[in-house]
This record gives C-alpha cells, sequence and structure tokens, in this order.
C-alpha cells in the first residue's frame, strides 16, 4: 500500500458574489460608523466563517466554566492522580552525609637548588568537612517512622543518613536491619513524638504482565518525589546489579518500562490501587526504561522480623541440588521431569559436596540422588524452587519433604536452621 505523504492540491474555487456583496456592505459601514467599527465587525465575519469552513465548534464543559481546573481524561489517568496524592507524604528522600577529608596543596623542590627552581606539588590532609556523598528512597511503612528501602542505599560505612519528608522537615535516622539476602533494609526516623502517614502493601504474587504501574522517588538525588508510570513488562528475571566495585544476583524481580532514575532506589513501585507492589531497585544501563523493582512480598516477612525481633533472618536446610527440566529427565532417564535432584549440577554431574556440613539436610537423612518433589505438598518447579518454598518458613520450622528414591516415594522432615 503506498502512503501518501503530500496533501492533494486544494481547487481554487470562487468566491460567491453573495460574499462580495457583503464585504462591500461592511466597507460602507465601516465609512459611516468609522474603521474601528469596521474592523470590529469584519473580524468577527471571518472568525465565524473560519469557524465555519472548519465546521468544528469549540467543547465546553460545565466544569471547566464553573471550576478552571483540569479534567483528568480517563479513569486510569484520576486513578494516577489520586493514587500520588494519597502516597506523596509517604515517600521519603534518604540523604546520606560523610566526614570527606579536605586536602591543601603545597609545592616543593625535589632537588633542593636554587638554580633551576623546579616545584612539584604535594597534597596533605587538613581537617574534614562533612558533605552529602549519595542519595535514595524509601517509603514509610509504620506510623512510628519506619522505612523500608535498599541496602545498597544504606551501605556507607560511617556514614549519617537523614530523612527528608515532603513538607520539607528532615530527621535523623537509624538503621535498624539490614537483609542478608535481598537488597533490602529497613531504617527508623528517630522523632517518638511525631505520627507517619504510612503506605499500604498489596500482594505481588498477583501481578500480571501489562499491569499499569507508578514509580516515586528522589530521581538523580536531587528531585523529590519525581513520579514516572508505565507497565508491567516482565515478571521473575534474574539479574545481577552493579554498584562501584560491588554486585548482587537478585531473582525473581519484577521487570518496568516505568522510568527508574539513580535515586529511585528504595522508592515503592505502586499498582492503580494505590499499593506498593514493588521497591525500585536496579535500572539498566543498556537500554531504553528498563527497571526492575524486588517483589513486595518478599520484604513483608522481613518487615514482620525487624517489628517482632529486630533482626531479619533466613532458613536454610544446606544442600547441593539442581532442578531437573524435561531435558535433564531425557538425557539422565529420570522418572520425573520436575524437582530438586540432590547431589547433581545443572548437566547431571555429581557435585564434590552433596550437604553442607552439620547442615539441616545432612541431618535429616537425605542422600545423593535422592529427588525432592514436594515440600509441605508444594510442588518444585523451575517457577517455584526448593530455595523460593524454603524462604517462606522460618528457623526451627519444620518441613516435609516428599522425595523420590529409588522409584519409591518416602517423606523425611527437616528442621530448618538460621542462615549465618
Amino acid at each position: 500500500m503506498e502512503i501518501q505523504t503530500e496533501l492533494p492540491p486544494v481547487k481554487k474555487q470562487e468566491k460567491p458574489k453573495e460574499s462580495f456583496k457583503f464585504v462591500i456592505l461592511v466597507a460602507a459601514i465601516s465609512v459611516i460608523l468609522g474603521s474601528g467599527s469596521g474592523f470590529l465587525i469584519s473580524s468577527i465575519y471571518w472568525t465565524r466563517n473560519m469557524d465555519m469552513i472548519s465546521a468544528k465548534e469549540p467543547i465546553v464543559t460545565e466544569k471547566t466554566v464553573v471550576q478552571n481546573n483540569y479534567i483528568p481524561q480517563t479513569t486510569e489517568e484520576q486513578k494516577t492522580i489520586n493514587l500520588v496524592k494519597d502516597n506523596f507524604d509517604s515517600v521519603v528522600s534518604v540523604i546520606i552525609t560523610k566526614d570527606v577529608p579536605i586536602y591543601e596543596t603545597y609545592y616543593v623542590d625535589p632537588f633542593g637548588s636554587d638554580w633551576f627552581n623546579f616545584q612539584v606539588p604535594q597534597y596533605r590532609q587538613k581537617g574534614t568537612e562533612k558533605k552529602e556523598v549519595g542519595g535514595g528512597t524509601g517509603f514509610i511503612i509504620s506510623s512510628d517512622g519506619m522505612i523500608l528501602t535498599n541496602k545498597h542505599v544504606v551501605s556507607e560505612k560511617d556514614a549519617e543518613y537523614t530523612v527528608l519528608t515532603n513538607d520539607g522537615k528532615r530527621y535523623s535516622a537509624k538503621i535498624l536491619a539490614l537483609d542478608p539476602i535481598y537488597d533490602l533494609a529497613v531504617i527508623k526516623i528517630e522523632a517518638t513524638q511525631t505520627k507517619f502517614n504510612p503506605v499500604k502493601l498489596g500482594d505481588s504474587d498477583i501481578l500480571q504482565v501489562g499491569q499499569t504501574v507508578v514509580a516515586i522517588g528522589n530521581a538523580l538525588a536531587e528531585f523529590q518525589n519525581t513520579v514516572s508510570t508505565g507497565v508491567i513488562s516482565g515478571l521473575g528475571r534474574t539479574i545481577t546489579a552493579a554498584s562501584g566495585t560491588e554486585s548482587e544476583v537478585l531473582d525473581d524481580v519484577i521487570q518496568t518500562d516505568a522510568a527508574i532514575n539513580a535515586g529511585n532506589s528504595g522508592g515503592p513501585l505502586l499498582n492503580l490501587a494505590g499499593e506498593v507492589i514493588g521497591i525500585n531497585v536496579a535500572r539498566s544501563n543498556y537500554a531504553e526504561n528498563i527497571g526492575f523493582a524486588i517483589p513486595i512480598n518478599q520484604a513483608k516477612k522481613a518487615i514482620d522480623q525487624v517489628k517482632a525481633s529486630g533482626k531479619i533472618v533466613y532458613p536454610y536446610i544446606g544442600v547441593y541440588y539442581t532442578l531437573i527440566t524435561p531435558d535433564l529427565q531425557a538425557e539422565n532417564n529420570l522418572e520425573v521431569s520436575y524437582g530438586a535432584w540432590v547431589g547433581r549440577d545443572s548437566s547431571g554431574q555429581k557435585t564434590e559436596t552433596t550437604f553442607v556440613v552439620g547442615s539441616p539436610a545432612e541431618k535429616s537423612g537425605l542422600k545423593q540422588d535422592d529427588i525432592i518433589l514436594q515440600i509441605n505438598g508444594e510442588k518444585i518447579t523451575l517457577q517455584n524452587t526448593l530455595s523460593k518454598i524454603v524462604q517462606k518458613y522460618n528457623p526451627k520450622d519444620t518441613i516435609s519433604c516428599l522425595v523420590l528414591r529409588n522409584k519409591t516415594q518416602q517423606t523425611i522432615k527437616i528442621i530448618l536452621a538460621e542462615r549465618i
């Protein structure tokens, strides 16, 4: 199909005689009433005729006339505006300050000669000064000032952390707990007499690709409470997030095309119901608008633990395994196409070590080549891994494992230990 890129020529039309007579009449009246009146009448004529040519009358609503306020065009737009208003005061900027050294420059002659006067610059420390060295975002999760953010936002050693709220107030904050697995941290505003407005937490297990989301954060550590919108563009991603010389593998994260800028780390990703469904954590430097967020359900357990005991702990069983795929099943003539194959790597080869010494798995009676099919009735698959299921429980919990050994199924009980 050929696309027409130019407008067709307009056929020249003769002006109706009636219109010409009307112009003569206007000119005559102008002479009588004065040139100003004639210009006014002529303007009305041509404006009216231009409206007639376009056949388009201006649309004016009652609300526009009476209120003269902005009117959202869609329901989605109205929901976005509402959730931003409801959550603005719950999103905070986290400012990192630190004592940094001050250096002065002086010059010396390495040869000590009066002939050449050769000067080499040298540097020496001259005290310290307190300076902002970074910033991120967080959001309030309790009325007494607990805040959820990223671990990498508050990982600077010997630093002080200040929380800046939307009304411009500054509060000192202390770190309550750092998550040993996920890039999460819980900090708290040190203000006992102030009540804060916490966010509502949603359910990240029911997210759908294509679902509209809104990100709020301290973009570039400069533009507080910047709002960006987009959709969930992927679920269950595994990424390696890096900052400086440190890197961390993050599993089961949310991918979104809502702009996640530097400084947005630790901020909320919200659904249109105004619920936080993710914690913004990283962005791709090699693409346009590919950002990632940690599902909020991964953080709920950590939040409860901090409130109850002041720390974040994780259970573990201490076993080396690989997840069975249909290809692995075919290559090794296995009886099942799912489950965790104990003491085997992804190619089906035996691992050098099957269990962590002294671990719950070693004590339980599991053996190399056992296939763990289920934990407490929950099937182990590529999407629902052994590790993902175990993290739902707490240290000292007892789990029931359905194990396939020598073509026979049996149940093995394991008491989970605390991951150190």
